[in-house]
């Protein structure tokens, strides 16, 4: 082995301080496999080590939950014996420096948390940020990226029901690819990651381990450069056809009680899966990798500890089980062996031809590695990114003309050319596809639903991380609420830039004090998540990101709400009020070519009076339709509530109430606590009465007319025709704005 030295150690991404810290655990210096082992399970994303210290003020429990973070994924009772376990995780520097396989083993990746939790995977959502699409690269990266997600989804049989996609040049090196999947378990059949019982057997099982992969959490937890598209052997290669059998062998395993735990080869393979399972077990584990199963010859140990290749797991078998579990694995024709034992000493021993090449205590891998409070500050530009003197920008002069060109931009326009590439109806639990305001999938065997959106305005974020953390909470419950469900639970993926500048771990911080408020406000307990830092190239970070993948019930699922119009002569109602929060808007950004200002104001005590008020009203059968109010405004939400439907389009009449606010504003402020919602004139009243005795504001705003979407702004005085198109030519501009970008159209 080679002699480890300074440059070595940099290599690994350690710090002197760090590699200082290993001598003292181990009382010697390590050898090259202990070193690249500390390396990927000290790294930032393995150990969250600038992150943890600010994870513990979220809230993680409540009534529901069955399992908050610390394991592979979070669950949430709903309920009848059974739970909904879900997990949202990042795939984005592997994303772009290779983006079919990059994307398509994050879908692997997050399959298998589900599954390693004794669920069945029933829906895939996925959250992606690309640059601008006037670019080949970006165009190619989010064809790459889409077809990675399709082309493992479908494979596997899991329906991808929903997502967001958000374009900025500001990811043009960075992309993000964030992916949500949920599954269904008993409650009282949940599977855990550990090592429990002494000289239980431990199992390898899945695909060979090869080379691929080997670095892939150190590469991770790197800022890129302009050299960083030569990692491509750090991106792992994927393989959903062996996945859908390591699932169907894993349930079964967990099906006939042979397990004690279970969990995925991740990020830093064999080396996390078992270091991590000993230590929650207080237990250690030996390993022998000479009866490791590989595909490439002469791999050294430490290749075959660090190789993150895809659909591997990691089993404790009950003793005396050994034979029964590999007949099933084999059975699914799956590599399987048994690799080692569960040990009392508490050390993670590895061997390899008769000889120990590794030892090392397994909580000081999984659990002691250095952890930072890293000092934070706002950045100096901050005040002039908030400031912003609407005095300099003219009120919109050409309304048909502003609405046409906020249809037409990528991050509000249609993503059917996306979402039509997902099998999004396999496995027949699909109640509300993609294009709503959150995706729906039955519970089978009950009444029940679930309803899954991921939601985050990065550009909110970025003009008050906290502000924007919270109206990234809201949003989230709004969508879930629109669509007749109860927010229950919610999983995170922290996207920012590099935590050892003091701008963007202060962006982090206060984005965690705003999820903290805005979760115990709204009494969302947060049961997993990720984080994902060093998301910048050359010195130039992201947006701030907090993805957020929220999930809600649905206790009849009868009363699912989708947010479009269905029937002439329905009355439109606007539930909450109109500000002139024009800042941080994508109005401003695609009219103005503007990103500034604050972002639009929020109470949580408002909001919360709407969501009681909407599922209120949804629950007792008096609605047609809901929509959130959020990117576009107003004019953008009530266009999408006239062509957004899978069978009909609708138009509508609109006369809405200027006050002293800008015209502008009226139309495509992003005001917040607003829902667009329509029901049958006989519900009239009923509506009204049941918004004020909610204390919601509450108007009728028009109604569901004709083919065209006219609308008048106006006061006491005057009225004024601003916006007068057809549905069909906004439908037009709408649907196909995506699909003719990039096909160069």
């Amino acid at each position: 082995m080679p002699p480890i030295t300074k440059d070595l150690i940099a290599q690994h991404n350690l710090t002197g301080e760090e590699y200082q810290k290993i001598i003292d655990i181990l009382g010697r210096e390590p050898n090259l496999t202990e070193l690249g082992m500390f390396s990927v399970m000290w790294s930032e994303h393995c150990s969250y080590k600038s992150s943890s210290v600010h994870l513990k003020k979220l809230p993680t429990t409540g009534p529901r939950v069955v399992q908050g973070p610390g394991e592979n994924a979070g669950a949430i009772d709903i309920g009848d014996g059974l739970c909904v376990v879900f997990k949202m995780e990042s795939h984005n520097h592997p994303s772009f420096i290779e983006p079919y396989q990059g994307a398509a083993t994050g879908v692997g990746g997050i399959l298998r948390d589900i599954f390693t939790m004794g669920a069945r995977p029933i829906a895939l959502l996925d959250s992606l940020r690309f640059g601008e699409l006037h670019s080949a690269k970006n165009r190619h990266l989010m064809k790459g990226v889409v077809s990675g997600i399709a082309g493992y989804g479908n494979c596997m049989g899991v329906p991808t029901v929903g997502g967001e996609i958000v374009f900025s040049d500001i990811y043009a090196l960075n992309p993000l690819v964030n992916v949500f999947c949920l599954g269904v378990a008993h409650t009282d059949k949940i599977f855990r990651g550990t090592a429990a019982g002494v000289g239980n057997p431990v199992i390898y099982c899945g695909s060979k381990t090869g080379r691929d992969g080997i670095h892939g959490a150190t590469m991770a937890s790197d800022s890129f450069d302009d050299k960083s598209e030569q990692k491509r052997p750090t991106v792992q290669v994927g393989d959903p056809f062996t996945e859908k059998l390591l699932l169907e062998a894993c349930l079964e395993l967990m099906e006939r009680d042979l397990l004690v735990g279970i969990q995925d080869m991740g990020a830093a393979g064999l080396t996390s899966s078992s270091c991590e399972m000993a230590s929650r077990a207080g237990n250690g584990i030996e390993l022998d990798l000479t009866v490791v199963p590989r595909r490439e010859p002469e791999m050294t140990p430490y290749e075959i500890m660090l190789s993150e290749s895809q659909e591997r797991m990691l089993m404790v078998a009950k003793a005396g089980m050994e034979d029964e579990c590999l007949a099933i694995c084999r059975k699914w024709d799956l590599d399987v062996a048994v690799v080692g034992r569960v040990t009392g000493d508490g050390m993670l021993r590895v061997s390899d031809q008769g000889k120990i090449v590794a030892e090392i205590p397994a909580k000081a891998l999984a659990d002691d590695g250095p952890r930072y409070e890293r000092p934070y500050q706002p950045p100096s530009y901050q005040d002039m990114l908030t400031n912003l003197n609407y005095d300099v920008i003219p009120d919109v002069k050409d309304a048909n003309a502003a609405l046409l060109a906020l249809l037409e931009s990528p991050t509000i326009a249609s993503k059917r050319w996306v979402y039509e590439q997902y099998d999004h109806m396999v496995r027949t639990n699909t109640m509300v596809r993609p294009g709503s305001d959150a995706a729906v999938v039955r519970i089978k065997g009950t009444n029940k639903a679930v309803a899954m959106t991921v939601d985050c305005n990065s550009r909110y974020c970025l003009l008050h991380p906290y502000e924007g953390a919270r109206l990234a909470v809201a949003e989230a419950a709004r969508n879930l609420v629109c669509s007749g469900a109860v927010p229950i639970g919610l999983t995170d993926c922290l996207n920012f830039g590099n935590p050892e500048r003091p701008d963007i771990m202060w962006q982090f911080v206060m984005a965690i004090e705003g999820m903290k408020d805005a979760c115990e406000h709204f009494q969302i307990p947060i049961v997993s998540g990720n984080v994902s830092f060093y998301n910048e190239t050359n010195g130039l970070s992201i947006y701030p990101t907090p993805m957020l993948g929220m999930v809600g019930l649905i206790e009849n699922s009868e009363r699912t709400m989708t947010q479009w119009f269905k029937a002439e002569g329905d009355d439109v109602f606007l539930l909450g009020s109109s500000r002139e929060d024009l800042g941080g808007t994508e109005y401003l950004k695609v009219v103005h070519a503007r990103e500034q200002g604050s972002p639009p104001y929020l109470s949580l005590e408002k909001e919360k009076a709407l969501h009681e008020c909407v599922l209120s009203l949804i629950h007792d059968g008096l609605l047609q339709s809901a929509h959130d109010c959020s990117e576009g405004g107003l004019a953008a939400t009530l266009a999408e509530c006239c062509m957004s439907g899978t069978e009909h389009t609708f138009g509508a009449v609109i006369r809405l109430t200027r006050g002293r606010l800008r015209k502008d504003a009226v139309l495509f402020g992003e005001s917040q606590s607003r829902v667009v919602i329509s029901a049958t004139p006989v519900h009239r009243q009923a509506i009204l009465d049941r918004a004020t005795r909610y204390g919601v504001p509450v108007e009728v705003i028009g109604a569901i007319s004709g083919t065209r979407l006219v609308m008048y702004v106006g006061d006491e005085q005057s009225t004024e025709k601003v916006i007068d198109q057809p549905v069909a030519m906004l439908h037009d501009r709408w649907a196909l704005s995506l699909e003719r970008t990039l096909s160069g159209a």
